[in-house]
């Protein structure tokens, strides 16, 4: 097994993030600071030129209903989703526009459509890539998106098969549903370090991007909306200037950007202003070797779903976080450095912050360093699975 590497990310002071009073908490526990979330999202709309309208954030992200009517007080009201209770919470927090980007099947798609019954002020979409989806939406309210593969190889229709995205978007017409528009997610870019090597191989999709959308057109399917870009694609979504210049709506759907992690932190450009607005405080419970100690915030707390390390350490970048257990982290520390007592406290910036933040039932929201509330982490989990 490789041995975990030190993060080569350049974080925040700690002293931004430290919480007096700390003694009294319990942890591990997730801090999250509105007012960076506030200029994270503030930032993020500055970068799409002020325009909230062209952002449809994921709030697998946002996770919290307090955190998600901060978008909508900035005039974002158009968003994602992925799960049901996420659809209930948005909604809840005053969303208008929602995309369950999530391949609906079965149970999980009359749910959605029940929903939206229920909410008729309110406008839901789904997501279809073949035709044998679409009889599971005919006769409600909820309009469809074609999902295309961009090369994630994850969900939706590889973007070479032209005839077939033709064909359903017809199919999805003529079943007397609403065609919406093309949702095509870009993750895979995430894996290309260089911002100049991402970009050309983004752009190089996005050009077959818009021959799709062309195709329909002549066709005569109406495009209405494209969605692109998740957090690493999210530069280049904004730098491809035919976006700018469609005829189509065109929003980029970055969640990540809202808490930010250290993960995101070295894939977008430091000009953007992106600080980590989410960290887990946790307390040193052992010093099993020297140059070593454990804390208690194991896979349990820190989502591990995105390899080791789980997190980079606050004010500490020399510290190495190690492969977790459920409950226990340990953390190597470079011959030289301070060491820290049992009982001390460490900031942790998630390498994944999404997962993360559903692991708590709980928030501290913290303000120039003081705890000014909970809130509880509204999205976490999913709805009862059947009502009986």
């Amino acid at each position: 097994m490789t041995a975990p590497q030190t993060v080569q990310v350049k974080l925040p002071a700690e002293d931004d993030y430290r919480i007096e009073g700390i003694e009294e908490v319990m942890t591990p526990a997730l801090a999250i600071y509105p007012d960076i979330v506030e200029a994270n999202i503030d930032a993020t709309i500055r970068v799409l030129g002020n325009d909230p309208e062209r952002w449809r954030p994921h709030v697998k992200t946002s996770k919290l209903g307090f955190v998600m009517r901060k978008l909508v007080e900035r005039g974002v009201t158009s968003v994602k989703c992925a799960t049901t209770l996420e659809l209930r919470t948005v909604a809840e927090a005053g969303a208008k526009d929602i995309l369950v980007a999530y391949p609906m099947v079965g149970a999980n798609a009359r749910r959605v459509r029940a929903f939206a019954e229920a909410h008729p002020e309110l406008r839901i979409s789904a997501l279809v890539e073949t035709s044998e989806q679409v009889p599971a939406w005919v006769g409600g309210r909820v309009g469809l998106f074609i999902d295309l593969n961009p090369g994630l190889n994850r969900t939706g229709i590889e973007q070479d098969r032209v005839e077939e995205v033709i064909a359903l978007a017809g199919k999805i017409e003529e079943s007397g549903l609403v065609f919406r528009g093309l949702h095509y997610y870009d993750g895979q870019l995430g894996r290309y370090e260089d911002l100049a090597a991402r970009e050309i191989v983004a752009h190089s999709g996005y050009d077959q991007l818009m021959q799709i959308v062309e195709d329909l057109n002549k066709a005569g399917l109406v495009v209405e909306e494209v969605v692109t870009a998740g957090t690493p694609a999210f530069p280049c979504t904004i730098s491809y200037k035919p976006f700018a210049n469609a005829q189509f709506i065109h929003r980029a759907s970055p969640g990540t950007v809202v808490y930010g992690d250290f993960t995101s932190q070295g894939q977008l450009p430091a000009e953007y202003g992106y600080r980590p607005a989410a960290v887990v405080v946790t307390a040193v419970v052992s010093r099993p070797t020297a140059h070593r100690i454990t804390c208690d915030a194991g896979h349990k707390s820190v989502s591990a779903d995105a390899g080791v390390p789980t997190c980079s350490v606050l004010g500490h970048p020399g510290y190495v976080p190690d492969k977790p257990s459920e409950e226990h982290l340990p953390i190597n520390i470079p011959a030289g450095e301070a060491e820290p007592r049992v009982g001390d406290y460490l900031y942790l910036v998630p390498r994944h912050v999404c997962p993360t933040v559903n692991n708590f039932d709980h928030a501290m929201l913290v303000r120039q360093g003081k705890i000014t509330g909970i809130e509880r982490v509204t999205a976490r989990g999913r709805e009862i699975p059947i009502e009986i």
